[in-house]
């Protein structure tokens, strides 16, 4: 059932944004749950019926049973009010992952089990540490470009769960994810003599020229450790005799494809020239990255995949 409009923009004014979050007495709020009004209607009862048999301890039961009740309104709703609430680092993905969001968390005391949602997913339940925390927040990563978490509902019914107490957040959560790599992709492109990407062909010991499956009797310097050390298959280095020679991923040289096939194979090209530390450059519409090798480098061509295209839509 939809929030009239009136009411869901109160609870956007009120709602705390950004990196640093902390939920106050003006964000939190807190009704009974289905035990707690059962619970009151036992109550009801119970001071029903020592009115009628003018019964002293049934008086006594019944108003002790009631002011536990409510001090566990007051217990209910500490357990989330002046919560502090940070953004973390999360890790960049690629499309088909699950990224993990890191939601920092910080308390004068311990919480117990406080829950945090995503949208529709399951919540996830944790005892909110003293001092500094966190909280992992997964969400599938369906396509590239930046995934954002999104609003987040925070709620609790420690201590009995006679009351649920509850805010909502909209922390800067975001993770870059990357292209899918794609599956079965052919051998890197050989290296080039210019940087117009023409191939040459001669074999030699100067400059890299692809990769192959391993034989029998090729040179360990050749192999492709870095590559194997990641569980990769054995692949061998080639190299061409030409001076000057170097390996770019262009786009333009995958013309049947389409886009997004053409930045999974990219990928897929990427990750294997940086495991076999090759010095290798990217060409995408619009410019270019490298040559060079390194995290660093995997890294920015990476994200120039995930975000081809897409930086001029909100």
């Amino acid at each position: 059932m939809s929030r009239p409009r009136y009411f869901q923009r109160w609870l956007d004014a009120r709602m705390p944004r950004g990196g640093e979050i902390v939920l106050t007495h003006r964000c939190v709020y807190i009704l009974p749950t289905r035990h707690g009004l059962m619970f009151a209607l036992v109550l009801v009862f119970l001071l029903v019926g020592a009115i009628n048999y003018a019964v002293g301890l049934g008086f006594a039961f019944t108003f002790l049973l009631g002011g536990l009740g409510l001090v566990s309104i007051l217990h209910t709703y500490r357990n989330l009010a002046g919560l502090v609430l940070r953004t973390g680092k999360c890790e960049p993905v690629f499309a088909g992952q699950t990224a993990l969001f890191r939601l920092r968390t910080q308390s004068s005391a311990l919480r117990p089990a406080v829950a945090v949602q995503v949208g529709d997913r399951p919540p996830v339940l944790s005892d909110v540490p003293a001092g500094a925390g966190e909280i992992l927040l997964p969400l599938p990563a369906a396509r590239r470009g930046v995934l954002r978490a999104g609003k987040l509902q925070l709620f609790t019914q420690f201590p009995v769960g006679l009351f649920r107490a509850w805010s909502w957040a909209d922390p800067d959560l975001a993770c870059l994810v990357y292209p899918a790599p794609e599956e079965g992709a052919p051998p890197l492109p050989p290296g080039s003599g210019d940087s117009s990407g023409g191939a040459r062909q001669n074999r030699g010991q100067d400059d890299f020229g692809g990769l192959r499956e391993y034989r029998p009797g090729d040179s360990p310097r050749h192999i492709a450790w870095k590559a194997v050390a990641r569980g990769g298959e054995m692949l061998t280095k080639e190299f061409s005799g030409e001076a000057g020679g170097l390996l770019w991923l262009d786009w333009h040289g995958l013309d049947p494809l389409g886009q997004e096939a053409r930045l999974s194979r990219l990928t897929r090209w990427v990750l294997e020239a940086d495991a076999a530390g090759l010095a290798y450059g990217l060409r995408l519409p619009g410019g270019e990255h490298g040559p060079a090798q390194g995290d660093a480098h995997r890294r920015q061509c990476l994200a120039a995949l995930a975000l081809f295209g897409l930086e001029g839509k909100g």
